[in-house]
């Protein structure tokens, strides 16, 4: 029964063809764009202000919008449900067990992961997100749930957008391959 286990460690699957060159160009052109333009909002436009448009977890939504646009977890529902609960569950986590910094963590991004598998959202960026909430700096905690918003939901919605136009550039690339 342990060897059974421990085989199980070992992968079934041979690993992924590679990936072509015109895939490649056009995930890093939608990466380039869609954290371009959250970028550009948040240090051109609100630079001197407490609002906040980039958060981390973004990278991790361009590696799935724009290099892996025909998995489940990388469709509009995903990308803005996953962000905009998790980010809701991590105020909430950091607003109830803000004192014990190790349970609010833990329980935001356990609870953002069930929540995502429920609602059919699971976005796996999404769980830095709801971390985010609880471990950011002043600017963030200050939000409060403002930041499902702005940053977790405008920005998704943001990259959406680049996501639709540069994914469906090339002829045999087709984004998003499901809405709801």
């Amino acid at each position: 029964m342990l060897t059974r286990y421990f085989r199980k460690m070992l992968g079934h699957t041979k690993s992924p063809a590679r990936v072509h060159m015109a895939d490649i160009f056009w995930s890093w052109v939608g990466a380039f764009l869609g954290i371009a333009v959250v970028a550009y909002i948040n240090f051109s436009k609100f630079a001197e202000t407490d609002r906040v448009y980039l958060i981390a977890s973004f990278g991790a939504s361009a590696v799935l919008v724009y290099g892996a646009i025909e998995s489940p977890l990388a469709q509009p529902r995903n990308l803005v449900g996953g962000h905009v609960l998790s980010a809701l569950i991590g105020v909430s986590f950091y607003h109830v067990f803000g004192s014990h910094m190790w349970l609010a963590a833990a329980g935001a991004v356990a609870t953002a992961i069930a929540v995502m598998h429920a609602s059919k959202t699971l976005h796996p960026p999404g769980g830095a997100t709801a971390l985010i909430a609880v471990i950011g700096s002043d600017q963030i905690h200050a939000l409060g749930y403002r930041y499902a918003l702005i940053p977790a939901g405008l920005g998704a919605l943001i990259m959406l957008a680049v996501a639709l136009l540069v994914n469906n550039i090339p002829r045999r690339r087709r984004y998003p391959h499901f809405w709801l």
